[in-house]
């Protein structure tokens, strides 16, 4: 199993070396009055490291939400 995942995860980070090194052309991000310019590939990155902060906020968020629910005595 630890092979196969090993094996998963160097593909993954293949695919995205190989994404980051054929998007090198420079995009402009605007957000209400702020503007930066970098690469696709590094934009692509913060987004997805973005997306990973929010996605662990809310599970745990969740998590604590129904562990409190499930530990309060019944009244």
């Amino acid at each position: 199993m630890r092979f196969l995942q090993a094996i998963l995860l160097l593909a993954f980070l293949g695919a995205i070396g190989l994404f980051a090194v054929q998007n090198t052309d420079p995009i402009t991000v605007s957000f209400w009055t702020w503007k930066t310019t970098g690469p696709v590939a590094l934009l692509a990155i913060v987004v997805y490291l973005l997306g990973m902060l929010s996605g662990w906020t809310v599970v745990s968020f969740f998590s604590r939400s129904l562990r409190e629910v499930t530990e309060r005595p019944a009244q």
